[in-house]
């Protein structure tokens, strides 16, 4: 992975910044993969970036479709085999964005499923004491 870019001390007041800075970097069609702990901030991020405040976290319905964007969550998911299931690559057509949470330990079968049309991103999210977020974003090769 190639670290593109990092945001220290993000505030959830600065994720609007972020998401446009983020859009200036990366290329669509992509798929961001969010990583961090539970709490780390990866739905809360979503919702800023599909300017949805209300968006439903796909938790349970493990696919949402907002506008141009695809958010998974991957979190149930217990065998890369289950991914098959999801048809993934219906909701991708015509989409320029496809958010996954907790997506890293099925990088090389989403990679098989998306195809080579899209661009992957790894969005790494660290939250410190004071409850500020570290945001690292790298492009996955």
């Amino acid at each position: 992975m190639n670290l593109i870019r990092t945001w220290k001390k993000v505030l959830e007041s600065d994720l609007a910044n972020v998401v446009t800075e983020l859009k200036e970097v990366i290329q669509p069609p992509c798929v961001i993969i969010l990583d961090g702990v539970v709490g780390a901030g990866k739905t809360t991020f979503t919702r800023h970036f599909t300017e949805q405040a209300s968006a439903p976290s796909p938790t349970y319905s493990l696919i949402n479709e907002i506008d141009n964007i695809v958010h998974a969550d991957l979190y149930r998911i217990e065998k890369k085999e289950e991914l098959i299931h999801l048809e993934i690559p219906m909701y991708l057509e015509e989409k320029d964005y496809f958010l996954i949470e907790w997506g890293m330990p099925y990088l090389i079968e989403l990679q098989r499923i998306v195809g080579d049309e899209f661009k992957f991103y790894h969005l790494k999210i660290e939250i410190n004491e004071q409850k500020s977020r570290h945001f690292f974003l790298s492009k996955i090769s």
